[in-house]
């Protein structure tokens, strides 16, 4: 089958879980014999490549602002796979593409809008565009051939607040056992194994980066603090993050990293080697990053947002997001004075993690192209 997958930034992954999700699964729907092709924003992509993990990649223009971006982008990658890849199916990517789906349909293909988490609560977007983003994720089953959704509690939600069905297919892990390449990585940071509490995500509030910073602050602890990530469009969120960092730094030293994105064996040896693995985010559906911090046997605490409940089960420790950085703070001080019960959720977590995988979640994506691409035939 020809595939196209389309409305994220690209391969090779380089900002966020939708590239890392794209990445896995086009390489494995490559490697079972599909004809796969990934649309990328030049400037959001290292390098220009004809091919990547066999994939074949389409690079066209966009305007890199923040409101159009994803919507010029995604608008040409409609056109071109319409028009000249005719391809028998395209998984789309984030809500916000819904009425491009809906064009690709018009034109004769069938495609499936994985929506993630609602994006239209995430505090970067202003009343415009939060309505905007309300009125794709509501129209969304209408608009695709089929509607992802990455967690439970999201299906619920279009099936009660839009009595919609959709398809759960989650985002996946893959399971790591470990590299010798470790300390070298962490020395870069100047980092020790157990040596550190991780973030990683984009910087952007929602995903509460600040709230982190903030309770590591209250804590009485010789391990730094390493923030993780970076994004577009979020310079003032970021300049006051580097802030607050700075007044930890300024106390004892420099206690709080701000590394920038770290991919590839970089962030697999922070995974594997950090204390606590921390997820404040408040929005969204199953954060790929997540199930990453589980495959690498992390000990982590979450957000008490319910889609990482559903995520995570028994295997870490949450505490209540309203609650902000004083209930962060303290659940972090009590695991952080129970070594034991750290360990039983490394375990656990790298359990849990074994119920996620790429080659499932891949699995999903192929039945589903093949009964779009079926669909189609006998309407034809």
């Amino acid at each position: 089958m020809k595939i196209a997958l389309v409305g994220t930034r690209g391969v090779p992954a380089a900002y966020s879980g939708f590239e890392t999700a794209v990445e896995n699964i086009g390489a494995r729907l490559v490697a079972r014999g599909h004809d796969v092709t990934v649309y990328c924003r030049p400037h959001m992509v290292e390098g220009r490549y004809r091919t990547y993990r066999g994939m074949r990649l389409v690079y066209l223009p966009t305007v890199a602002s923040k409101h159009l971006d994803t919507f010029v982008h995604t608008f040409l990658s409609t056109l071109h796979l319409a028009f000249l890849r005719r391809p028998d199916v395209a998984f789309y990517f984030i809500a916000g593409n819904s009425p491009f789906a809906g064009l690709c349909k018009a034109l004769g293909v069938p495609c499936a809008l994985n929506v993630d988490g609602l994006d239209s609560p995430r505090g970067k977007w202003g009343g415009g565009a939060r309505r905007y983003l309300r009125w794709t994720e509501r129209n969304a089953p209408r608009l695709a051939s089929a509607v992802i959704t990455d967690s439970r509690n999201l299906q619920e939600h279009y099936r009660t607040e839009f009595g919609a069905e959709t398809c759960y297919i989650p985002y996946g892990a893959e399971m790591d056992d470990g590299s010798g390449e470790d300390l070298a990585q962490l020395a870069r940071l100047g980092l020790e194994s157990r040596g550190y509490i991780l973030f990683v995500h984009r910087l952007v509030p929602e995903n509460n980066a600040h709230v982190l910073v903030d309770a590591y602050r209250r804590l009485a602890t010789g391990l730094k603090l390493v923030v993780v990530g970076d994004a577009p469009y979020a310079d003032a969120y970021q300049a006051e993050l580097r802030a607050l960092a700075a007044q930890a730094n300024s106390e004892e030293g420099e206690r709080v990293l701000l590394p920038g994105y770290v991919f590839g064996e970089g962030f697999r040896a922070l995974a594997r080697n950090a204390a606590v693995f921390v997820v404040p985010t408040e929005v969204g559906g199953t954060h790929p990053v997540l199930l990453e911090a589980m495959a690498a046997g992390n000990a982590i605490v979450v957000n008490d947002h319910a889609p990482n409940l559903e995520v995570v089960g028994d295997a870490a420790a949450s505490y209540r997001g309203a609650e902000g950085a004083a209930g962060l703070a303290a659940v972090l001080r009590d695991l952080l004075a129970d070594p034991a019960r750290m360990e039983d959720l490394r375990r656990r977590a790298r359990e849990r993690a074994r119920l996620y995988s790429w080659e499932a979640v891949t699995d999903a994506y192929e039945r589903l192209a093949v009964q779009l691409a079926r669909a189609r035939r006998r309407r034809a």
